[in-house]
C-alpha cells in the first residue's frame, strides 16, 4: 500500500492526505450499504460492530499517534498534546448544539434541525479521526499513516451502518439514509487536510498534532462509542468487540510493518 502511494502521489503528502481521508470517508458509506437491503440488523450485531470499531481506535490511537509522538517529542510532550486534544473535543462536545443519535435521545420536532443537529454530532465525531489521518501522512512516516488509514477505514464501516440504521427505521428512504451516512464520512477530509497542513508546514508541531489528534480520538472512543455498546443490553458483546477489534488492529499493526 505504501508503494501504491508514492507511485501515484510521489512525495507529495498534502495530496497522499487528502487522498487517504477521503479514502477513510468512503468506508463509512461502504459500511452504510447493508441498509439498502435491510433495516433489520440486529441491535446486539450493532453493539458488537461498534465494540470492533472502538477496538481498532485504540489501538490506532496507542501504535500509530502515541508511540510515534512519544519518540519525536518525548513524553511530556505526548502527554500535555494527548490532555489538550482531549480537552479541545470535551469543549466541542458540550458547547455544540449537537445530540447523541446513536444512544436514541429524543430528537427536536422540527425535521430540518433534526438533520443539522444530526450532521453536527456526526461531524465532530469524525473529526479527530480525519485529523489522525491526515496528521499520520504529514508526519512523513508512510507506513505508520497507512496503517492508520486502515484502522480508520475499518471503524468507519460499522459507524456508517450505525448512522443509517436508525434513520432508516424511523422512515427515510433507504438510499437517502446512505447518502447520510456516506456523508458523515466526507467531513474527515476537512480535518485530513487541516492536519497534514500543519504538521506539513510547521514541522515543530508534528509531535503535538499526533498527540493531540490521539486525545481526541480516545475522547471520542469513550464518550461515544463504548457507551452506545453499552446502551441495550449487551455489553458483553460490545467489550469482546472492542477486545477483538484491538487484536485485530494489533496484527495488522504487527504484519504490515
Amino acid at each position: 500500500m505504501e508503494n501504491l502511494f508514492l507511485a501515484i502521489f510521489g512525495e507529495n503528502r498534502i495530496l497522499m492526505g487528502i487522498a487517504g481521508t477521503l479514502l477513510t470517508g468512503l468506508a463509512t458509506g461502504v459500511g452504510a450499504l447493508p441498509v439498502l437491503f435491510t433495516a433489520q440488523v440486529s441491535d446486539r450485531m450493532l453493539d458488537v460492530l461498534l465494540g470492533f470499531a472502538a477496538g481498532v481506535m485504540l489501538a490506532a490511537t496507542a501504535f500509530s499517534l502515541i508511540v510515534p509522538a512519544i519518540e519525536l517529542g518525548g513524553i511530556g510532550v505526548t502527554i500535555a498534546g494527548i490532555f489538550i486534544g482531549a480537552l479541545f473535543l470535551t469543549v466541542l462536545d458540550h458547547r455544540l448544539p449537537h445530540f447523541h443519535f446513536l444512544k436514541g435521545a429524543e430528537g427536536p420536532s422540527s425535521s430540518l434541525r433534526r438533520v443539522w443537529l444530526l450532521i453536527i454530532a456526526i461531524t465532530l465525531h469524525n473529526f479527530p479521526e480525519g485529523l489522525a489521518v491526515g496528521v499520520g501522512f504529514g508526519a512523513e512516516r508512510l507506513r505508520d499513516a497507512v496503517v492508520l488509514m486502515i484502522a480508520i477505514g475499518l471503524q468507519n464501516m460499522p459507524e456508517g451502518l450505525a448512522v443509517a440504521l436508525p434513520l432508516a427505521r424511523e422512515g427515510w428512504s433507504r438510499g437517502r439514509a446512505l447518502l447520510y451516512a456516506l456523508g458523515s464520512g466526507l467531513a474527515e477530509p476537512i480535518a485530513g487536510v487541516l492536519g497534514v497542513l500543519a504538521v506539513s508546514l510547521m514541522r515543530p508541531l508534528l509531535p503535538w498534532g499526533l498527540a493531540f489528534a490521539a486525545g481526541a480520538m480516545l475522547y471520542v472512543v469513550s464518550d461515544e462509542v463504548i457507551p452506545e455498546t453499552h446502551s441495550r443490553g449487551f455489553e458483553l458483546e460490545g467489550t469482546w468487540g472492542v477486545i477483538v477489534g484491538f487484536l485485530v488492529m494489533t496484527f495488522l499493526d504487527n504484519a504490515l510493518g
